[in-house]
């Protein structure tokens, strides 16, 4: 695994908006982070680097009122491995030629020197008005689709799709609509960071179809920090032992306490009670095997713990708010993310 950081560059314009701007600067940048915080659990991972930057490097105001502040001018950012240009906020009736010269040369200085180049709904308009997309599929927002008619013929528009990766090695990545940010994201995370870190950054942002509420995105939480040892002994052999019958019973005997005095002490140092802990990492457990292997439904039930298929179905229901089947669908597409799109390995 390459440990350098991937470093990220977002290119502004001065019809750059700032919601994907910030979005992606957010998001991209929790990578190797933001699970950790939130959950306690470290996963080396290789992280994200990511610079703002502009023309001049100073701070401008977006067509949407709020100011964006780049960390560099083009002059003096960091050699990016990436490069992405996001929404443009354009009239339909603008002109182009020559609308942004200096940029252009710049980014497909970084393209020819083998940087990987990708945009976000409007930001096409600009690779396609620097040459990059000509022959090549690349998707923008629906919108536009006349005036790549008009003014890119070349270029071969697939409005339809969400994302587009293209070009030799897939060095060339457009996105759709303005929400389309999210799922370049996942992509870029899948692709150079590895697919498990995108799904644990859609879960921890809650991309993707939420319609559904938190539940499917939620996670077994930090437990409290205590100093019970007995306790963390007990969790200690839990986590190796969790699919086994009874282990509550068991933990007990590990234990040496009276029951009642275990199960008491069990949910002041963790704030869970045995039996919901124990569901907990099954279910966790579940959740880990649906997102990466094909095994039946029945299958993951008997290796995290459950004789009865039905009764995990229920149970993983419950605390998931989905079904097995439904989340496998979820967090496969997205744990898959860099395959799907036919990304080089």
């Amino acid at each position: 695994m390459d440990t350098a950081p991937l470093r990220v560059s977002l290119l502004t314009l001065p019809e750059t908006t700032s919601a994907t701007i910030y979005g992606l600067h957010e998001v991209l940048m929790s990578v190797g982070n933001a699970w950790r915080d939130a959950t306690g659990e470290d996963i080396p991972v290789r992280g994200m680097e990511v610079h703002i930057v502009s023309r001049d490097g100073a701070s401008f105001v977006s067509p949407t009122g709020v100011t964006i502040t780049p960390n560099a001018a083009l002059a003096d950012a960091p050699d990016p491995d990436v490069v992405i240009v996001t929404d443009l906020a354009l009239s339909p009736d603008c002109r182009l030629d020559g609308r942004w010269s200096e940029e252009a040369a710049w980014l497909r200085a970084r393209h020819e020197a083998g940087v990987i180049v990708c945009s976000v709904c409007t930001g096409s308009l600009f690779l396609a008005e620097a040459g990059l997309l000509d022959g090549l599929e690349a998707t923008s927002h629906w919108s536009v689709t006349r005036l790549f008619a008009e003014r890119y013929p070349h270029v071969k528009l697939c409005p339809e799709r969400i994302l587009c990766p293209a070009g030799p090695e897939h060095r060339i990545i457009t996105g759709g609509g303005p929400g389309a940010w999210s799922e370049l994201a996942l992509y870029l995370i899948a692709r150079f960071s590895e697919p498990a870190e995108a799904v644990r950054v859609a879960k921890i942002f809650l991309l993707g179809d939420r319609s559904e509420g938190q539940l499917p995105f939620a996670v077994l939480g930090r437990t409290s920090r205590h100093e019970d040892g007995t306790i963390a002994r007990c969790q200690e052999w839990l986590a190796d032992h969790y699919s086994q019958s009874n282990p509550v019973a068991a933990m007990s005997a590990l234990s040496g306490l009276p029951e009642r005095t275990f199960k008491r002490r069990f949910r002041a140092a963790t704030g869970y009670t045995p039996i919901d802990y124990v569901q907990a990492l099954r279910i966790e457990e579940a959740k880990h095997v649906l997102e990466t292997t094909d095994e039946a439904t029945d299958g993951v039930a008997h290796q995290v713990g459950y004789d009865d298929p039905s009764y995990f179905r229920r149970l993983f229901k419950r605390m998931t708010g989905v079904t097995p089947a439904r989340y496998r669908q979820r967090y496969r597409s997205v744990g898959l993310a860099a395959e799907a799109f036919g990304a080089p390995a």
